[in-house]
């Protein structure tokens, strides 16, 4: 502790601890009246010495520091809890217009008939509530552009929704009235092909994605719709889907559906030339990180892979060598006498499933 000689020297040595102070700050006795001020208050609130030492505060400036809040702060809360932070009071404060500040006020008790003494401290925190009221703004508005987005995107899925099915309605209408079989064929193909990209969009739409689809759920919808509309009572034909769990981009998905689309019509049309009880097509997908396999498996007469191919290929073969070569994959095909299997594979993969078919 030091040893001050004098009251002289120890009122110096307050004052000038009061005035290394950032932030104002008054020292007030217990009836309010200023017993010193900083150096800051006087240059934040733009007073002089002369006009506030002495005053009674509520006074200063002509009554503007009559703010019914700091009369709250140090009549009522200060002597019931002798501290308190952070107490945030607006008001248009003298020589500086309409101000946020924070009171931090303290209650200091000296020896018995000594009386005591209120240490009151502002800090200006204006400019960060106009920084957060200028966020919360920006947050409303990048809401409302969102909502706005929102709106935006189900009126186009729904466009493109309606859009893909006049068109598939238009190629079965075509198909329906060609009379060449081979024509018939090719425009139910395209039918099919239109329903895989529309099944998608319907997912996005229910799923309230954006840009995401869960596998499962849409290979198995995709699949049924290919059942009842490819398969018939005279061949009836299961198709099986065992997926994993796990949601991929729309572009994949896309790519995956045409695959699977093409590759089912493909086995429904070649597996089976008669009819066969246990008829089936099984559609499995497994998923390890950024690595994937899709299988097609049927249990039909099989292929002879070994066979010199049309030139060229079809149709649906140029399309699945397109789509797999597009999402960096291999392709592998095995037949015999159980049927034939088409194997999809991203990166090195080891089937965890039980083997197709």
């Amino acid at each position: 502790m030091i040893n001050l000689q004098n009251l002289e020297d120890a009122q110096r040595l307050a004052q000038a601890i009061v005035n290394t102070i950032h932030d104002p700050l008054l020292v007030l006795d217990q009836s309010f009246h200023v017993l010193a001020a900083s150096r800051s208050f006087y240059e934040t609130f733009k007073v002089k010495a002369e006009d506030t030492y002495g005053r009674l505060l509520y006074t200063l400036g002509d009554g503007q520091w009559d703010i019914p809040a700091l009369r709250l702060l140090l009549e009522t809360i200060i002597p019931a809890q002798t501290a308190m932070d952070g107490f945030e009071v607006e008001h248009d404060f003298p020589g500086l217009g309409r101000r946020t500040m924070l009171l931090n006020a303290r209650q200091v008790v000296y020896g018995e008939g000594s009386g005591m003494t209120i240490l009151l401290a502002f800090t200006d925190i204006s400019a960060r509530r106009a920084i957060e009221r200028e966020k919360e703004i920006l947050h409303e508005r990048t809401q409302d552009l969102l909502r706005q987005k929102g709106v935006l995107l189900e009126e186009m899925q729904h466009r493109v929704a309606n859009s893909l099915q006049i068109i598939a309605s238009i190629l079965l209408l075509k198909a329906r009235a060609v009379t060449s079989e081979e024509t018939r064929r090719d425009l139910q193909d395209a039918h099919q092909r239109v329903m895989s990209v529309a099944e998608v969009q319907r997912h996005l739409h229910v799923t309230g994605g954006i840009d995401q689809i869960e596998v499962a759920s849409y290979l198995s919808t995709l699949c049924g719709s290919l059942s009842s509309s490819m398969t018939g009572e005279s061949q009836p034909i299961d198709i099986r889907v065992l997926a994993e769990n796990g949601r991929i981009g729309s572009d994949q998905a896309v790519s995956l559906g045409l695959i699977v689309t093409e590759l089912v019509i493909n086995a429904i049309k070649y597996a089976f030339p008669a009819p066969k009880a246990d008829a089936s097509i099984s559609v499995s997908y497994e998923v390890n990180g950024a690595d994937w396999k899709l299988v097609v498996a049927d249990n039909g007469v099989g292929k002879d892979i070994l066979s010199a191919p049309k030139p060229g290929g079809g149709l649906g073969t140029a399309i699945v060598q397109a789509l797999v070569k597009q999402l960096a994959a291999q392709m592998e095909t095995t037949s015999g006498a159980n049927g034939t299997a088409v194997s999809i594979t991203r990166a090195t993969f080891t089937s965890r499933l039980p083997a197709a078919a």
